[in-house]
Order: structure tokens, then sequence, then C-alpha cells
């Protein structure tokens, strides 16, 4: 059974997604502050997060980014229309994905199930490709999850990791940002150029010298992203 911390400071919201993923057999925490969350999220074996991002005392994005000092537990934010600008600072904190509210029950699901299936890393490699990728320095293991440049390892978020695989799997190939959303979340690409390009953004600075100026991860204008082998 997997369990799904829920964090949002209005009650009604945290019962409502309480009686969804029960409803799947999802255990259940709540939670309605960002402290708590982080208190929760440290005392038990907590899979995945569904984070409110407005809160008082200590928020969902602040929260976020002091959880992943220590863990790659995805997160998903939930988020009130025109708050774009704190989506974006959510996702580069590392934030796995976002949901607007008022939200859809079955979107939620979805999406949950999605994080979970990549985290938990079930069912993820359905080509039958070698455990191991390399581009350049970069060696990506799919069996241990690991990832090394340059002979060093780093550390990526699970959705992080699913993006960079997808290209290395296909090294040169451009790939829209619409045909990455649906590969890797198996969804309809709602949002698909902002998610995307935050976590390219992401995902530079991890493997990147010189991110302003990427040896690896290439944009090609109005098509869409590319890794390379570096020079």
């Amino acid at each position: 059974m997997y369990n799904v911390l829920v964090c949002d400071d209005e009650k009604d919201i945290v019962s409502a997604l309480k009686i969804y993923l029960e409803s799947e057999g999802y255990n259940v925490f709540v939670s309605y502050n960002g402290l708590e969350a982080l208190s929760i999220a440290e005392s038990e074996d907590i899979h995945l997060i569904l984070m409110d991002i407005m809160m008082p005392g200590l928020d969902g994005i602040c929260a976020t980014a002091r959880l992943r000092e220590t863990s790659n537990i995805p997160v998903i934010l939930l988020t009130a229309k025109g708050e774009d600008t704190d989506k974006i600072l959510g996702l580069n904190i590392g934030a796995d994905d976002y949901i607007t509210k008022p939200f859809n029950p079955v979107e939620v699901l979805a999406r949950v199930k999605s994080q979970l299936r990549r985290y938990m890393q079930l069912g993820g490699n359905k080509n039958n490709l070698s455990q191991t990728l390399v581009v350049g320095t970069i060696e990506l293991n799919d069996k241990t999850k690991q990832v090394s440049v340059d002979g060093e390892e780093i550390c990526l978020t699970p959705t992080e990791f699913d993006i960079l695989k997808l290209l290395m799997q296909y090294p040169g190939e451009v790939m829209s940002p619409k045909d990455i959303y649906r590969k890797v979340w198996n969804n309809d690409p709602y949002g698909a150029e902002n998610t995307i390009a935050v976590h390219i953004r992401h995902l530079r600075e991890k493997i990147e010298i010189n991110p302003a100026e990427p040896r690896y991860l290439k944009v090609v204008w109005a098509k869409g992203y590319k890794i390379e082998g570096g020079k």
C-alpha cells in the first residue's frame, strides 16, 4: 500500500482528496501547513506528497525546497488559477508536477498513479533497452536509478530522471515538449511547454558545466529538445 501525504490549509480540500485517494486503496496522511508536512515526511514512509502552494506559515514552495535537501519523494503542487509564477518556481525547486484548482478527481488520481509508478520503478522500461545508457560523459543506470556526469554521481528527481532517460534513449533526435510530456507523464500535455522548459533548465543546472552554453541538452527553436554527445 502506498502512503500519500496531502497538505493544504483548506480542510475541505484535504477531506475531499483523502476520500478520492482512499477509494483507490492509498493510505493517506494529512497536514495543514508546510512544517507539519515536513515532520510527517521525515517520520513516516511517504511515497508521494500533494502540496498546496499558498499556506500560512511555511508555504508549499518553501516546504518543497526544504524537502529536496534530503529527499526525492515526488511532489505534486496544488495551485490556484493565476499562480503561474509560483508554478514555475515550484518546478524550479524540485516539484514534479502541478494540478490547478478546482481539480478533477480523475486527473488527480491519474497524476498520482503516474508519479508513483515512476518513483517505485514499476513498468518504467517498456522498450527493453539496455539498463545503462551513455551519452558523452553522462551515464544513466536504469536499474539502480543512478546518473553520473564525468564520473561524479548527481541527484535527480524522478521526473528529471525520466526526462533525461527518454532523451538519452534517442540521442540526436528532437522531441517536442508535448511528446516529452506524453511519454513521461502518460497524460494529455496540459501546459507542456512551460513544464518541460522548467525541468530541462533544472536538468541543465545539474549536468552541464555551464548551463548557459550546454554541451548536452540542446534546444531546437520552435521544435523541442535533444541530447547530444557533447564536445
